[in-house]
């Protein structure tokens, strides 16, 4: 089976962007090549592992805190 494909307004979505900005942050990932699309004509599509990839590249993990000993005041 193929691998669905979504079209910047289902992208805006699922990014978590559609109210804020619409189409427009997507589209602009899509005009700096910073997300994997495909070109059917006129229409432009991104995979939904590029969505996916994309969420993971840029997924920060916790940092576990480190513990300081007790100082004293002089």
């Amino acid at each position: 089976m193929a691998e669905r494909l979504l079209t910047a307004a289902e992208v805006a979505e699922l990014l978590g962007t559609w109210k804020t900005s619409g189409e427009r942050f997507p589209r602009r990932l899509i005009a700096e090549r910073r997300i994997a699309y495909v070109k059917i004509g006129h229409h432009v599509r991104i995979p939904a592992s590029a969505v996916d990839a994309f969420i993971a590249e840029r997924t920060v993990q916790p940092v576990t805190a480190r513990r300081r000993p007790n100082r004293k005041v002089a």
